[in-house]
């Protein structure tokens, strides 16, 4: 053993084999111990962050911690400094694989995790792509951390890589900008599959959330397709997450209702409105002089997203208003145009011709 390492007695080597040897089993009993608690932990709690670590722990390679254990037991030793620094860059390039294989092995927990819960095949389909981009991104660091330790010149390839990513990026940037837009979805989460949106002027529900175009199956029953960065770059309208509907419409009261009954007409509106259990009475009032109506605002709030229920309720309203008013003998108003003949002693007709009319020719005019 001197031979091979002259200045090193035998009782330097006892004691650095004893160091390799003796942290090695430490740190897999550590490695051991920390993988059981782990799981006892992850066993009583509802999250998965637990899982993830006990999962990458398990992945952990008596290789690499031999590995560890050598460098340790290397410091006990008398070497060239070229020996040491072999010794050192093969512990650093075990660390940079075992943090390559935790997070790979997080990456595959993560996916596995994410297939169970997620029955959506596009959904599956692009997070596939995602997890494929991310371990890639993983094992490309990790491969160049390795090359630069072990001594060799990355810049020219780093750069390489940069100038070959932006020329395929500049070729497939309408592509690739689906794609993470596809990503982008499946991340944040805007609209789900049979969700109801709106954008801009199309409507329909949600069929199919794809790696390019997301399609919808609008009202008359023909297919929508978007791009899905088009899409994005849109104003979306999720009905489906509605908690709640406002509506709000207006009753048109015929001139010449009496004080009474107009003063009566929002009681009226607000009992028929709070007698269903399933609405939330906001207002009722009267709010404008219109040209042919006398107009009373009605406010209230849905406590359902279904638009079937809501149109049901939203009947039996009217349907109760219109009882009302028939009962209390208060007439809707609908358009008209009133013809008055205005005489000279009328104020309103004090803008006619004072001049004496001629034969034949009725005195006064016509004013709508």
């Amino acid at each position: 053993m001197e031979a091979l390492l002259p200045g090193n007695h035998l009782e330097s080597w006892i004691t650095a084999i004893a160091i390799a040897v003796g942290g090695t089993a430490l740190m897999y009993y550590i490695r051991c111990f920390a993988v059981r608690r782990m799981r006892t932990i992850a066993r009583r709690s509802e999250t998965r962050l637990d899982d993830f670590v006990a999962t990458m722990l398990g992945r952990t390679s008596v290789t690499l911690l031999l590995c560890f254990g050598i460098y340790f037991g290397s410091m006990f030793l008398t070497m060239p400094d070229q020996y040491r620094a072999i010794v050192g860059r093969v512990a650093i390039a075990a660390l940079i694989l075992q943090l390559a294989v935790w997070g790979d092995t997080a990456l595959r927990a993560w996916r596995t995790q994410f297939m169970t819960t997620h029955s959506d095949g596009a959904r599956k389909a692009s997070s596939m792509i995602m997890f494929f981009m991310l371990r890639l991104v993983t094992w490309t660091v990790a491969f160049l951390m390795l090359l630069d330790n072990f001594g060799f010149n990355i810049t020219t390839l780093v750069a390489s890589l940069g100038i070959g990513g932006i020329a395929v990026a500049l070729a497939t940037q309408n592509i690739l900008g689906d794609l993470f837009a596809s990503l982008s979805i499946m991340i944040d989460k805007p609209f789900e599959i049979g969700d109801f949106i709106i954008v801009g002027d199309a409507l329909g529900a949600v069929e199919y959330i794809g790696l390019k175009t997301t399609r919808l199956r609008s009202l008359g029953g023909e297919e929508i397709v978007f791009s899905n960065g088009e899409l994005l770059r849109s104003r979306i309208h999720n009905h489906k997450r509605m908690q709640t509907r406002r509506v709000a419409f207006v009753l048109r009261v015929a001139y010449g209702t009496g004080q009474e009954r107009m003063t009566r007409i929002p009681e009226l509106v607000r009992a028929i409105v709070s007698a269903r259990d399933d609405v939330v009475f906001e207002r009722a009032h009267f709010f404008r002089y219109g040209e042919w109506s006398l107009d009373f605002e009605v406010v209230y709030h849905f406590q359902s997203p279904d638009y079937i229920l809501h149109m049901d309720a939203q009947q039996a309203i009217l349907l109760g208003i219109y009882r009302s008013f028939e009962r209390e003998r208060i007439q809707f108003a609908h358009p008209l145009s009133v013809i008055r003949v205005a005489q000279h002693d009328d104020p309103a007709g004090g803008w006619l011709p004072q001049s004496s009319p001629q034969q034949g020719e009725p005195r006064g005019g016509l004013r709508h």
